[in-house]
């Protein structure tokens, strides 16, 4: 499949530098950074969560942690649950399912970014599919995540 059409429409009208790169197929974000060989902490994940009855929040944080439920919701001050495979089939109908880009914006998503990912690194994140990741250097990242807030909400295992 490649890059997602919605994702690759987002970063052309966005006027946003990128590469992307193949890899062996892989369905986990650790599995896709070890084939990948890129550090976890480089390897951006994307979690769909569940506010109230029709509205999701997209949790961006390090392939290499977990998130915390927890203190997601502290830190938000509402209750966020994860959304259902049937929710992200539905929201990102262009993704394979697990292979869900980071860019909540190109989806009309709100995204709420995890502390550890500041930096001027580059960053690789899912394209939409198991063998497909986007490459883009920290600050272009920086301006993809806009006006995401940011907190901290993950642990490294």
């Amino acid at each position: 499949m490649a890059i997602a059409i919605t994702l690759e429409q987002y970063l052309a009208d966005s006027d946003i530098d990128y590469e992307t790169l193949t890899h062996p197929r892989a369905v986990s974000s650790s599995q896709t950074a070890e084939v990948s060989h890129i550090p976890g902490s480089r390897l951006v994940k994307a979690v769909l969560l569940k506010e109230g009855k029709d509205a999701y929040l997209l949790a961006v944080l390090p392939a290499s942690h977990h998130i915390r439920l927890d203190q997601l919701r502290e830190w938000l001050g509402r209750p966020v649950a994860l959304a259902t495979e049937e929710e992200i089939e539905a929201l990102f109908s262009d993704c394979d399912l697990g292979a869900v880009p980071p860019i909540g914006n190109a989806y009309g998503i709100d995204v709420v970014v995890d502390d550890s990912l500041v930096g001027d690194d580059d960053i690789y994140f899912k394209a939409g599919d198991h063998a497909t990741l986007v490459r883009v250097a920290g600050t272009t990242f920086e301006k993809l995540m806009g006006s995401a807030r940011q907190g901290q909400f993950s642990r490294n295992p």
